[in-house]
């Protein structure tokens, strides 16, 4: 995987934004305003995705390639090293993962909003 696949991905979902609101390196993706995704442009050796938490400590378990969220709620994101243990298909799936963890803990006026989104 690489950049550009990480952000055609992350942008072909609903109501999503592509910004850089911490520095000029990390690209993060929310949707509705909500992080789901972030990732160092510069590098890209790694992605920040949220994840449930019984799921993320299996997947930590399960792949050398997942760790804690580096800078992030360790209970509620994991680190995915790029190009290693996890096939590119199994990293989509879970960007698909946080994507719909975060569109389900929207409010209901948010929700609401993103299904009139094109």
């Amino acid at each position: 995987m690489n950049l550009d696949n990480f952000r055609n991905i992350c942008l072909a979902y609903k109501g999503v934004s592509e910004e850089t609101p911490f520095d000029k390196v990390t690209l993060v993706y929310k949707v509705m305003g909500k992080m789901f995704a972030l990732a160092n442009m510069d590098s890209f050796v790694s992605i920040n995705l949220k994840c449930n938490p019984e799921i993320a400590l299996e997947l930590r378990e399960q792949y050398e390639a997942v760790q804690a969220g580096y800078h992030m709620n360790k209970k509620h994101w994991n680190t995915i090293t790029i190009n290693s243990d996890m096939l590119d298909g199994e990293v989509f799936k879970w960007i698909t993962h946080s994507y719909n963890l975060v569109v389900a803990s929207l409010p209901k006026k948010l929700k609401e909003e993103l299904l009139k989104c094109e």
